[in-house]
């Protein structure tokens, strides 16, 4: 394997976990909707995952009316700018090196 082919799985790996991260915290997103679904094995599962990282907007950006929050939203925005930039530096440094 040369390192052409490495950097495209390094940049392929970190894409599809950012995926997986974007899918669960839409999936907790989702599992507000339904009522004790946040109780379940899986609800309780998810936040452990995901509200870490959630928390920090949600300081940020208060509820609009007290039941909307959009904080996710712009967690998710943040997400892809910080995958795609991770990607950006991980492609730069190889040019450097290559």
């Amino acid at each position: 394997m040369n390192r052409l082919d490495l950097l495209g799985s390094i940049v392929h790996y970190i894409g599809v976990l950012g995926s997986i991260y974007r899918y669960m915290i839409i999936a907790y997103i989702l599992l507000s909707w339904l009522p004790n679904a946040r109780d379940s094995v899986v609800g309780e599962w998810l936040a452990k995952l995901v509200e870490p990282y959630l928390a920090p907007f949600r300081k940020i950006i208060p509820p609009i009316g007290g039941m909307l929050d959009l904080s996710p939203i712009v967690a998710l925005i943040a997400l892809q700018f910080v995958i795609q930039g991770i990607i950006g530096v991980i492609v730069y440094i190889a040019e450097l090196f290559m």
